[in-house]
This record gives structure tokens, sequence and C-alpha cells, in this order.
């Protein structure tokens, strides 16, 4: 430890307790539910009582609050502490997980470190040094080329960090890199997703990873239709359908497999609304057929029939619940029950899932994360997951710090998601990709993929004022794609209605003389292919970085 607290043993303040609970009952920044939980965290670990001074509450996600609390030194000087309460709910092993990630990898490189750790029963508290920081909304428009070149170089220096150690963080967002503008210090945070690769020398991740899969979701006929008649789904791979209880539908190479949307367990990304930085493809672009299949191990799929013989029920699955937003649990039974032994799927490409389909067994893999950050093959639920999966959600905030769009994509399942994905990477390229990991992704119609610059400069509004010469632009005008009509005619809603993002060439901060090379990195680290996605440590190298590297 760099420096020492006072402890309970040294100096015993009988009061102090009350008079925290007094100083918080003053405080008039504190809202009564924020007053409530400090006075219950004080409650359950009693130790901080005679240690910290929480002054407010900073984070909440779905499986930790985090608070800001000063500590008296001994030295007589206070610090100020990030506290992050887990619930008590937490698994014991992910708990030291984290903690490991902290103390083995963290500390240097951008890398959040740990300072203390108190526990009383099942209620743990991590304390870190605090880091003042912005939020990426409201900074997002008013950076400068220069330090989003410098914000992204930092990231890739946390992330060879990690991945050096065998660590895949898996939540990297925005709200988990933590950015003082002023200071210019950065530090990566929230290791309670992460997974260990099978050379990782965090040796609690090697047996923690079960626990960040938080149920098994089925893979059954998962179809999403984009506007104009463009529809996509996501085909298992041969391998599984021989786990099907009829021979004859696993036949088919083309059954297809449900994908089902979960929060992920960094919780909701920054909740601030800004009126300029709006979801490029939002829900309400896309016409979407969902279905959301759960486990229940108390309910049936099809009632018992008198009429049935038993051996006709090998199709239904007894651990399985369908429902629809179209159509009920009873319809949906009393449909799938209708469905003959010997009869083949018939529910390809079409909005409806068969019962020879619903028998299919479920195909397990992580999947933990927030929506919009989510590689491809954590979307199609590839069981090899590396931390190429990091680097992709790099690439997002990347892109969002390019086009001045924040969230990028937001859909509320994980097809729509990839559909998003194949919106501006290209429907042909993700099929490619696809099969590289064992996935067939089938798409009705060919949706071409985007040139980035093209792309980000059109949602910046620095395309019609970017100095280029002439040649350069005509160049780009005629050999980039055009916007398929869904995205296209969203696109235009931005720029008619958002004026205000038309910048002047005095404050274009750079903006005006973006290289080439930022692109053709953002264009790596969107690889669809993991297996070719660039690293983090080739990331440092890129000649993007040339005049800023150490």
């Amino acid at each position: 430890m760099e420096t020492a607290l006072k402890s309970p043993c040294d100096e015993q303040h009988p009061q102090q307790a009350e008079d925290l609970h007094r100083s918080l009952e003053q405080s008039s920044k504190l809202s009564a539910g924020v007053k409530k939980d400090i006075e219950k965290l004080y409650e359950a670990v009693p130790q901080l009582v005679n240690v910290f001074k929480i002054k407010e509450k900073i984070g909440e996600g779905t499986f930790s609050s985090v608070y800001l609390a000063t500590a008296q030194l001994q030295t007589g000087y206070e610090e100020k502490m990030a506290l992050k309460h887990l619930i008590p709910t937490s698994h014991p092993l992910r708990i030291a997980a984290e903690l490991q990630c902290l103390t083995v990898a963290g500390g240097q490189d951008n890398v959040m470190g740990v300072k203390y750790c108190f526990r009383k029963n099942d209620h743990v508290v991590i304390v870190m040094p605090y880091l003042e920081h912005e939020s990426f909304l409201d900074i997002l428009n008013s950076l400068s080329f220069e330090e989003v070149r410098e914000y992204m170089f930092n990231l890739f220096k946390a992330l060879r960090r990690i991945h050096h150690f065998g660590i895949v963080h898996r939540d990297v967002k925005p709200s988990n890199f933590l950015y003082n503008r002023q200071l210019k210090k950065y530090a990566l945070v929230d290791f309670g997703l992460a997974q260990g690769t099978p050379d990782t020398k965090i040796e609690l991740l090697k047996t923690a990873h079960s626990e960040d899969q938080q149920g098994s979701c089925l893979q059954t006929n998962p179809i999403v239709a984009l506007g104009n008649g463009v529809s996509v789904s996501v085909t298992a791979p041969k391998e599984m359908a021989h786990q099907s209880a009829s021979k004859a539908a696993d036949r088919r190479s083309s059954s297809l497999s449900k994908v089902q949307m979960k929060q992920g367990r960094g919780g909701k990304e920054d909740s601030v609304h800004h009126s300029v930085q709006r979801s490029v493809f939002g829900e309400r672009n896309f016409n979407v057929y969902s279905s959301t299949y759960q486990d229940s191990t108390s309910t049936k799929l099809i009632k018992q029939s008198k009429m049935i013989d038993v051996s006709s029920r090998k199709l239904v699955t007894k651990k399985k619940i369908i429902s629809t937003k179209t159509v009920s649990n009873g319809a949906a039974r009393k449909a799938a029950s209708g469905c003959p032994l010997n009869l083949l799927c018939d529910c390809y490409a079409t909005d409806r899932v068969c019962s020879v389909c619903l028998s299919r067994r479920q195909q397990v893999a992580p999947r933990a994360g927030t929506p919009g950050f989510r590689a491809p093959e954590v979307l199609t639920k590839c069981p090899t997951q590396t931390t190429a999966i990091d680097m992709w959600s790099a690439g997002i905030i990347f892109l969002s710090l390019l086009s001045g769009r924040y969230p990028f994509f937001k859909a509320s399942d994980d097809l729509t998601a990839l559909a998003q994905i194949m919106t501006v990477r290209g429907s042909r390229e993700t099929i490619q990709a696809a099969r590289t990991f064992g996935k067939s992704v089938v798409c009705t119609q060919v949706v071409p993929t985007q040139n980035l610059r093209t792309l980000c400069e059109k949602l910046r509004g620095t395309n019609s004022s970017c100095k280029r010469s002439q040649g350069e632009g005509t160049s780009r005008s005629e050999n980039s794609t055009a916007f398929p009509a869904a995205a296209d005619k969203h696109l235009q809603n931005f720029q008619e209605g958002d004026s205000a993002l038309e910048m002047k060439a005095t404050d274009m901060k750079g903006w005006d003389l973006v290289p080439d090379e930022a692109y053709d990195l953002l264009d790596k680290l969107l690889d669809l292919n993991p297996a070719t996605r660039i690293t983090a440590k080739e990331a440092l190298l890129h000649p993007f970085f040339k005049d800023i590297r150490l």
C-alpha cells in the first residue's frame, strides 16, 4: 500500500457513525434514495465507518454500485477513493477473479488498480483510486481529432496490458474507460465480466468463466426483417443439428438458430440524452420480428394429450417455453403440438418456429457484454471467443468518435444488432466471416458495405466542408457504395434535421484533415473475422499513431 489509512484500531470515535448519519441528513445534494443506500452500506460493512466518508453515488450497474468517498490518511490528508459495492449475490469466485485482475494487471498502462478490499459476511467493497472524468456524451462533439487519436492510443495501451495477461474484458465501452480530459489520464475499469483465454495468467479466470454465462439461450429460427424486403437469419452449424431428436430435420443444413438478446452484465450505458448524439441505427429504423425464448424447469412446452402416442412427443423438449410478441403462450403450444413426428422443418425463412426446431438442443456460448458493443461472433453465439471481442468493441468506440454519434448501434436483440452491423459492413462480408467460425448467416437481399470515411463524414457533417482535392473527392464519391435504403433515409433525416452538425471551417479542430490511416485502422478493428482482426499490440504499431508512439 502506498499510504496507510486510519483504522478503527488506531483511533476510536464512538460518535463517528452517528456524525456520519447526521452529515448525510444535512447534505442537500443527495437524494433520499442515495442517502438510504449509503446508510445501508455503512450498516452492511461497518469497517467503512471509521475509514471513509462516503460523499455520493457515482455509478450503478446490474451487479454493483460505485460511491465516491474520502479516506482519512495517517498523514492527515484526505484522498478521494472509489468504493465499488458488489451485490451480495455475486459469486465468490467471480469476486476473487475480479480482484486478481485488478491486482495482477492493474495499476499501470491505463488499467485501474486496487488499494483495499473490505468484506463483511456476503458484502464486499473494493476500494480503488478515484479518477475524476468526463461523460463521453458531454464531450463527444467537442473533442478535437488529436484528442481522439490520443484517446484511442491510450485505450489500446490498456487492452494490450490486459490481453498480455490473457484477460478478455468483455465489456469495453466508453463508461468503462474513464477519461480525464484536463489531466489526460485514462483508466480501464470494471472487470466483473472478465474471462480468461486458454493461456491466461489469471488463475481464477480459468474456473470463473462459466459464471459469466447467465442462462442458456435456445437458438431456433431467428428472422429479422429490415425495411424494403430485406431479412436476416442465422443458422447453427451442421454438427449442432445432429443433436436434434428428428434425424430427418437434421439433414437440413439451413436449420436456423435463435439468438436471444439479454442485457449485458455491465449494466446500461450512459443514460444522458443529448440532442445530437443519437443512435444511427435505432430500433425504429427496422421492421423487426423477434421471438424470445426462456428456460423453465417446471413448465412443459406442450400439454400432454391423452390421444397422442408417447413416441410422438420425442420432438418436444420439456424445459422450454416459447413466447412471442404476437402469439400467446397457449397459442404457441397449440400450434407446436400439431406438428407430426415425420414432418420436416418447414419454418425456414418464415416468422414462426416449428416444433422440430423447438426440439433442438441448446447452444451455449458466452454472450455477456453491453448491447451495441458485442462482436459478430458473440451475437451468433460462437463458442470460441478471444480477446478479439474487445478489439471489436474498441472499434465501435472509434466509430462513434469519428462519426460523432453515440450510441452508434442500438438494438433490442442480438439478431437485429447483427443486421445493423451488416448494414455498415455488408451482407456478403458478414456471411463469409460467419462461415469461418461455424455459423451460416442468411440474408434475403444483398446489403452493400459502406465506405467508412463517407459514412462518418456524412454523420459528423464534415463531408461538405472538407478541403480535399477535387480529384480525391470525385474518386471517393464514385467508388463509395450507395447507402442501403433503410440506412440512407435515416442518414438523410440526420442531415436535414441536424444542421448544427455542419461544422464551420474555424471549428473543425482537425476534422477536415483526418488521414486515411484513421479509417484503415477502423476497418481493421471492425474486421468481421475475429481471426484476422487487429490486436491491441498491432494497433499501437499502426501508422495512425506514428507521431505519438513512445
